[in-house]
């Protein structure tokens, strides 16, 4: 069976109880304070892991890039904030992180990043994270995933705003290097987006192609998509929380508060319960139950002894448990009656 254990007695697994990321991403807008409150959101809400992004700015966009369409609704398009100098603000220094997993670790939820650059790879590797996420946006960044896939820790790859081809190109560096340490998600690279774009049945196409651990990182602001999501059997969840929706910066929007997050999480391990294991057999709520509407063979008229019985002499009713199930009806049916029964009397041997 394909499984990455983390800390903290985490595992990610096929058919096991679904990893749960609370994605901070850059919503503590450069504050640690903000941070730690959204690790505490983490925490308290049951989350397994927290995951930031570590990016230097210089490293991974042009001064003068356009900045994308969610970015312009909710900063604007304006000179004095491009989209430069917005992940300027945003960057998390060396003290940062190091205080960030200090925190994560005293709130035992596993500290997770994204980073968008080599240089932050490195810096992450060398703070010990045990795990990679690596964003949709990098997912054609073939020579950041070959240098993340050698470091040999297991990587979370998202592939929203790609196709098959696309993602099979990078499906094939990570299983050269990692084996099976690695999980594919399925994404809609849209904040929010719509429900009619999750297109959750690639979780399945993903399973069949790939034989690989799927997940879903989830910008749709329905809990339908999760709910469908769990049905389909993923092995890890993303979800963007933050401290408030009302904060200034891009994701806040698509984000859910602390209320909204644990509730969401509780709903999580509740389908999961619903769901199962799959495997068909009397659960223990039934038991009382199955005697008491179940129906057994009792005799239709007066049988004497020896009677050869046939399809007119039993019936089957409701008896409490008493005679033999209706079941063994083709086990009596042409054989000879081995005592005399009254009309209405329970069928035992």
């Amino acid at each position: 069976m394909q499984k990455i254990n983390l800390s903290f007695n985490k595992t990610i697994a096929e058919n096991k109880k679904c990893f749960i990321i609370a994605e901070a991403g850059v919503n503590h807008n450069g504050s640690i304070s903000i941070a730690k409150k959204l690790i505490d959101i983490a925490s308290q809400s049951g989350a397994d892991a927290v995951k930031f992004q570590t990016f230097f700015a210089d490293e991974i966009i042009l001064e003068k890039a356009p900045k994308a369409r969610y970015h312009i609704e909710t900063t604007g398009n304006n000179e004095k904030l491009s989209w430069y100098e917005l992940l300027k603000s945003q960057e998390i220094s060396l003290k940062m992180h190091k205080e960030i997993i200090a925190y994560c670790k005293k709130r035992k939820v596993i500290f997770l990043s994204t980073p968008y650059d080599m240089k932050s790879v490195d810096l992450l590797n060398n703070l010990g994270i045990e795990m990679f996420k690596i964003a949709s946006t990098d997912l054609n960044n073939h020579q950041l995933l070959e240098y993340i896939s050698k470091k040999k820790k297991p990587v979370i790859l998202s592939t929203a705003m790609s196709n098959y081809d696309e993602v099979e190109k990078s499906y094939k560096i990570l299983k050269k290097f990692l084996k099976n340490k690695f999980v594919l998600m399925q994404c809609t690279g849209s904040y929010p987006a719509p429900l009619k774009d999750a297109n959750l049945k690639v979780i399945q196409s993903f399973k069949d192609k790939f034989k690989c651990l799927v997940g879903y990182s989830d910008h749709v602001m329905d809990d339908a998509a999760i709910i469908a999501a769990l049905g389909v059997g993923i092995s890890v969840y993303e979800k963007h929380i933050t401290v408030s929706k009302n904060l200034p910066g891009p994701d806040h929007r698509a984000s859910l508060e602390k209320k909204e997050f644990k509730q969401l999480v509780k709903k999580i391990r509740n389908v999961e319960a619903a769901l199962g294991d799959g495997k068909k057999r009397v659960m223990p709520c039934e038991v009382k139950n199955r005697d008491k509407l179940r129906k057994f063979l009792v005799a239709s008229k007066n049988i004497p002894s020896g009677k050869i019985l046939k399809s007119d002499d039993i019936t089957a009713k409701r008896t409490g448990g008493t005679g033999l199930q209706a079941s063994n009806y083709f086990d009596v049916i042409n054989k000879k009656s081995w005592k005399s029964f009254k009309k209405n009397e329970p069928i035992i041997k």
